[in-house]
């Protein structure tokens, strides 16, 4: 297995490029308009043939490159939650559905509780899992906004993603003080919202957050639920 992971200094956002060597076949998660350019150029020179644009979930930090990374590679598919309402999407994804790239499988885990439509997707063969805004490095996605659910994202969390195997790599969609990966073990030991939390407990965590909202808001949903086409004043 072919494992990258690519970083995008303005959002603090998190890409990943994952392939299946033998075959060729190539997925990007959670791609950044802003850099197009260069997951392009690294996709032909590695010679990966792109499968999937894959989404985490509808972002209100970044735009995706999906649908401009499609227009340079034709035979990808983009690909969201059916619960995220972004009908641009090639691919609705559902709990448990499985994307294969030659003989590399990524299984589909719906973690909803940032959105609707929040998605983890959980590569076995690798032992990692690419969390997107539900669990983060000592942390988790906010739920003040976006159809978000501290109680919903806590069960998906604490229900799904904290029952894969403790070894499990865990790669966030961000982090904000210089991390990279974690593991679920590590997050169910010191993950200051929920290691020894109760529900209850989490949900007053994440109500009493108080943040300001993300700065790029107004332009990131609308062209997100758009696949990343951008429109005019954008």
């Amino acid at each position: 297995m072919f494992f990258r992971q690519l970083f995008d200094a303005d959002s603090s956002s998190y890409t990943y490029l994952i392939a299946d060597p033998v075959s060729g076949q190539a997925a990007l998660i959670d791609s950044v308009y802003e850099q197009a350019s260069r997951d392009t150029r690294l996709m032909q020179e590695l010679g990966f043939s792109l499968k999937y644009l894959l989404e985490t979930h509808v972002h209100a930090d970044h735009v995706t490159a999906a649908s401009i990374l499609r227009q340079a590679f034709p035979a990808a598919q983009i690909a969201l939650a059916a619960a995220a309402g972004a009908e641009c999407a090639d691919i609705l994804l559902a709990d448990n559905q499985v994307l294969q790239l030659g003989e590399l499988v990524i299984k589909v885990i719906a973690t909803p509780g940032h959105t609707d439509g929040c998605l983890s997707y959980y590569v076995p063969a690798g032992q990692l899992v690419m969390t997107g805004d539900a669990l983060f490095i000592r942390g988790c996605g906010r739920t003040d906004f976006q159809q978000g659910d501290p109680g919903q994202l806590y069960d998906s969390v604490t229900g799904k993603l904290f029952r894969l195997p403790d070894q499990t790599a865990v790669y966030p969609g961000h982090n904000y003080c210089g991390f990279t990966a974690s593991s679920i073990c590590e997050e169910k030991c010191f993950n200051p919202r929920l290691a020894g939390k109760s529900r209850e407990e989490f949900i007053s965590i994440m109500n009493g957050l108080k943040l300001a909202p993300p700065k790029h808001l107004e332009r990131a949903v609308p062209a997100n639920l758009r696949c990343g086409e951008l429109v005019a004043g954008n």
